[in-house]
């Protein structure tokens, strides 16, 4: 398979497919969510499972409804709070693929999935959030993490949030992804424990732990990004201008990066949270119809 640059690769290789995914969107009530869906369904991305209240659902716009019930189907709940949880017992019981936050409030969205009896989240794993973003100026996607759930990952953390990456570059056609570890400088340093974890990160690649990977760091995004500043700065590595992964140090970091390539950069972004049993759509009230669209692309290419 060759390497996916665009999101409009995506879209072109979903609307080619057969078996669609069906998505379980929890309270599917704003505007944004809505058109978004109705994108999904016109471009024949994927099918749907929608639950919310009776007074939500029977507001349900015709470019929804027109596409009939075995593309869309609806679950009528009490409140928000129910919906996360039908929504949740869809996925695992095979009836939805993938789950994505409407209009409910994060906290209580990320309880039914949390659960400890009828969740989603298996003993053990970590949950943590990844990013792709098409931007303007790069030659590819740039894929990054963690922006939204773990403030300081651990060594341990680290690990898992890497195997999960990697595997979903991987579904991109990555056969080789170029993961750069992102610090402020080239050195490692005990002060900051993040760039001490990148040594042992670097070891367990170079031991294969990863499969195939390219891995480097300590280095600044603009390293990773752009040959001539590794150059400038006597840097040799295959990751150096050619990252397809960046690693942030902690949530604040990324967080940042995430909101200004979106606000000054003109990216085109979507994003999942990994680890539970399905990917998880957690959209951002800002978010805009598009961004809801490449997340739903995004998730379903993650499954295929």
């Amino acid at each position: 398979m060759e390497a996916i640059r665009t999101f409009s690769q995506i879209y072109d290789l979903l609307g080619s497919l057969d078996n669609r995914k069906r998505i379980a969107v929890v309270c599917p009530d704003d505007a944004c969510t809505r058109s978004a869906v109705a994108d999904a369904l016109a471009k024949g991305l994927a099918d749907f499972l929608l639950v919310s209240t009776p007074e939500a659902l029977s507001t349900l716009p015709d470019e929804i409804l027109c596409h009939g019930s075995e593309r869309v189907m609806k679950r009528e709940a009490l409140s928000p709070d129910s919906a996360a949880a039908l929504a949740v017992e869809a996925v695992r019981s095979g009836e939805a693929d993938i789950l994505m936050k409407g209009l409910i409030n994060t906290d209580n969205f990320l309880r039914a999935i949390l659960n400890k009896e009828h969740g989603l989240l298996p003993k053990g794993n970590v949950l943590t959030h990844l990013s792709v973003a098409q931007l303007p100026g790069y030659h590819k996607l740039l894929f990054f993490g963690d922006v939204a759930v773990i403030p300081y990952p651990t060594l341990e953390q680290r690990v898992a949030m890497l195997k999960y990456n990697i595997a979903t570059c991987r579904k991109f056609g990555i056969s080789c992804p170029k993961v750069a570890l992102i610090h402020f400088t080239e050195k490692v340093n005990e002060k900051f424990p993040n760039s001490v974890d990148y040594v042992a990160l670097e070891e367990m690649a170079s031991r294969g732990e990863f499969g195939s990977v390219e891995m480097g760091g300590p280095m600044d995004v603009k390293t990773a990004c752009d040959r001539h500043s590794a150059e400038v700065k006597g840097i040799e590595s295959p990751v150096c201008g050619n990252a397809d992964l960046l690693m942030f140090p902690n949530i604040e970091s990324g967080n940042t990066f995430y909101k200004t390539v979106t606000l000054f950069g003109g990216a085109d972004i979507a994003g999942m949270l990994q680890g539970a049993l399905c990917p998880v759509i957690l959209t951002s009230r800002s978010d805009t119809t598009l961004s809801k669209l490449s997340s739903m692309a995004f998730a379903c290419l993650s499954v295929l």
